[in-house]
């Protein structure tokens, strides 16, 4: 979060690579950082402050066990990413993903506790195992240091989003019946078939026949043919599509910001919670295959009120914004605070230590 000799506590973000992973890691650090929770914990006097996140890709036969058995775990990644795990350690550690659970444990060991670990996602292993484990609800973990969420953590920072409406301002008079419709892919649960896409595309060539402006992104695991069918479509309706560098700057966080409602994919935790921190009625379209997992998880957010089926027809209604990233934060100061109390102000509890550089 910050270069050797800032102030404020250190961070360390962990990756294994996966970008749904990263991404989560990524917005509880961004919304760690919003100024109004850094300045409650700026007086931690970090060390090792890194400005880059870690990325640890754990080797077979150590990913076939539970994280609370792997032998030696430091052992089970490459020599060069192993040397990157030495004291001195950080304020916080943030992980994601059952494969950096091990790893979690053994930095919490090796700094004798003195490091916060933060574990999203269910590790298989018993939540005590980490400081705060932050699960979803249709995981159904529970326990004192638990954080359950509906969806995945998500954060927006206010200055990217005023950067994205400048950078794209002309959206704010096309906002009348518009709708971003993002496109997932395939995964272990679901497959984007022609079946799949055949049907939307005919539900979205009506919606555009009908007034509604489509802009159409696409993620990393989307098809090629998928991709080459929608951008033609979007062509032939007058709508906007992004899938790369190639169709210019990235315009998802401004759709997202000037759309009406959205329609996403059934396949991504993490495009369906980026929706629901915009509160935008969510609209989820079906692809081909099921999970209990997935299932669950669409119908936390139709419990919520923030999704409904998608059937080929648009609506909006309004519900609380999901800013589960924000609640992960929070907790994360709380914790920290309880270790390292803000210096005394006189006796009034209400006012905040400024940071060195403040005085």
């Amino acid at each position: 979060m910050a270069e050797t000799g800032s102030l404020g506590p250190s961070v360390w973000a962990v990756s294994d690579g996966r970008a749904g992973n990263a991404a989560q890691v990524r917005a509880v650090l961004q919304a760690l950082g919003d100024t109004r929770r850094w300045i409650q914990i700026a007086h931690i006097n970090g060390e090792a402050h890194r400005s880059d996140p870690l990325v640890l890709t754990p080797r077979i036969p150590w990913t076939w066990l539970p994280a609370d058995k792997w032998p030696a775990p430091l052992a089970s990644l490459p020599k060069g990413q192993r040397a990157q795990l030495e004291a001195p350690w950080p304020t916080v550690w943030v992980a994601a993903g059952r494969r950096s659970a091990a790893l979690t444990r053994k930095v919490r060991e090796l700094s004798g506790g003195k490091t916060l670990t933060v574990q999203i996602l269910d590790p298989r292993i018993p939540a005590d195992n980490f400081d705060l484990l932050v699960t979803p609800t249709h995981d159904e973990v529970s326990g004192p240091n638990v954080i359950q969420t509906i969806g995945s953590p998500s954060y927006f920072a206010p200055d990217l989003i005023e950067e994205a409406g400048q950078s794209f301002a002309d959206l704010a008079d096309e906002r009348s019946k518009s709708a971003i419709v993002i496109l997932g892919g395939n995964s272990r649960a679901h497959t984007f078939t022609d079946a799949a896409a055949e049907r939307l595309e005919s539900q979205l060539r009506i919606l555009a026949g009908q007034g509604w402006r489509l802009r159409i992104t696409t993620s990393h695991r989307t098809p090629v043919p998928v991709v080459a069918r929608f951008r033609s479509m979007a062509d032939e309706i007058g709508a906007r599509f992004w899938a790369g560098p190639e169709d210019g700057e990235n315009p998802y966080l401004a759709w997202l910001v000037f759309s009406d409602c959205a329609i996403v994919t059934e396949d991504s935790a993490n495009m369906l919670s980026d929706a629901a921190w915009h509160d935008l009625p969510i609209h989820i379209a079906r692809l081909e295959g099921r999970s209990k997992k997935f299932d669950s998880l669409h119908q936390s957010l139709i419990d919520h009120g923030a999704a409904r089926w998608f059937g080929g027809t648009l609506e909006t209604w309004s519900y609380p914004a999901l800013r589960e990233a924000d609640r992960v934060a929070d907790a994360i100061v709380e914790k920290l605070l309880a270790r390292y109390p803000q210096p005394d102000m006189g006796g009034d509890d209400t006012k905040v230590a400024p940071p060195d550089w403040m005085e």
